[in-house]
């Protein structure tokens, strides 16, 4: 079944036009990207460069565009916002973007998933050690090129993401945690807690791009730290949105196996909204609780069911409704402190975008 999130009340979706500035932002922050990555070993860089979708295993040109890179943009855009050049963002866009892919290869590692954008991931195309080593290397040089950033700006910057990988590492740890905890009783996982994870394990470095973005721009204290909390609340409807994708999405759309988070058995936003219905979920939580608790392996007929159970418990509309409570909470932030029309026009182009990406 296929369907696409609705965009949220007040916020046009317009998918060209966003297309249209993520392409601007990474046109802008790619010239500085690359010459990041060939500072590194020549290895790791191919990897580096595999990673990014610029080439294949072995070196050669890669056909696709990569990812969209939504952090790289978020930092631009937010120092257009706080009234300065995008060029301003450069350096903050080009560090978010390595630590952004550094987490996503330990990621794919820690969760065993062997294919990200329709091609294997690192570790299965290199090694895990190798995808280990790439991930250390693209650590390292974000703080180098924040670090190497001029004047006072420099340190400032530095700080802003040593906090948000403080709290990813936070959040990857409780994510990891959850895989161990029962489905239902008192040491069940609630959607709170689910919260603060992905406001950790997600929204912290998307907070942390647009801060950068416009801690470099110069600006005010308090404009730098409304844009982290819109980041953040960003970052948790993106997850939210994952995790609809992870159950529902299309494979030709999302890269991944469809109904690869329920046979992970990962405990993702729907399914704990499904199960912590309580009385509204009617008969279908409870047969959920007793599939999900079940020790067989679950085959594409048993994910099927829970998927169905999922929807028919109130996970999926649940999971879209905290997608546009946190929407809404971006919008409050923006609105909050004075920034350029036009940027946070397309700030609210790409919200748009990214919580109502088809699946």
């Amino acid at each position: 079944m296929t369907a696409t999130v609705p965009a949220p009340r007040g916020v046009g979706e317009d998918t060209a036009t966003a297309r249209q500035i993520l392409g601007r932002c990474r046109a802008l922050v790619r010239p500085a990207l690359a010459q990041a990555v060939e500072r590194l070993h020549p290895w790791p860089g191919e990897m580096a460069a595999y990673s990014f979708g610029w080439c294949e295993v072995g070196g050669a040109p890669a056909a696709g565009a990569g990812g969209k890179g939504v952090r790289q943009a978020l930092a631009v855009l937010c120092a257009e916002a706080a009234g300065a050049p995008g060029e301003a963002a450069v350096a903050g866009a080009v560090a978010v973007e390595l630590v952004h892919t550094f987490s996503l290869l330990h990621d794919d590692i820690m969760d065993g998933d062997p294919t990200r954008r329709a091609r294997p991931t690192v570790w299965k195309a290199y090694g895990t050690g190798p995808a280990v080593l790439v991930g250390d290397a693209l650590f390292a040089l974000a703080v180098e090129t924040l670090a190497t950033v001029p004047g006072a700006r420099g340190p400032v910057a530095v700080r802003h993401l040593a906090a948000a990988l403080g709290d990813l590492v936070r959040g990857q740890a409780d994510d990891l945690l959850f895989e161990a905890r029962p489905w239902t009783g008192p040491e069940a996982v609630r959607p709170d807690a689910y919260r603060a994870m992905a406001e950790h394990k997600t929204g912290a470095l998307l907070g942390c791009a647009a801060a950068l973005g416009a801690a470099l721009a110069g600006a005010p204290d308090e404009t730098v730290a409304a844009l982290d909390r819109a980041g953040r609340h960003m970052g948790v409807a993106f997850q939210v949105v994952d995790d609809l994708l992870g159950i529902w999405g299309d494979p030709g759309v999302t890269g991944k196996p469809v109904h690869g988070d329920l046979r992970q058995r990962k405990k993702t936003f729907p399914v704990l909204a499904a199960l912590n219905a309580r009385g509204l979920g009617g008969p279908a939580a409870g047969r959920l609780a007793t599939l999900l608790e079940s020790p067989d392996t679950p085959d594409d007929a048993t994910n099927r069911r829970a998927a169905a159970l999922i929807e028919q418990a109130g996970g999926r509309s649940a999971a879209l409704d905290e997608a546009h409570r946190h929407i809404a909470a971006v919008e409050d932030c923006l609105a909050g402190v004075p920034l350029a029309p036009r940027a946070t026009e397309e700030l609210r182009t790409l919200l748009a975008f990214l919580v109502g990406r088809e699946m």
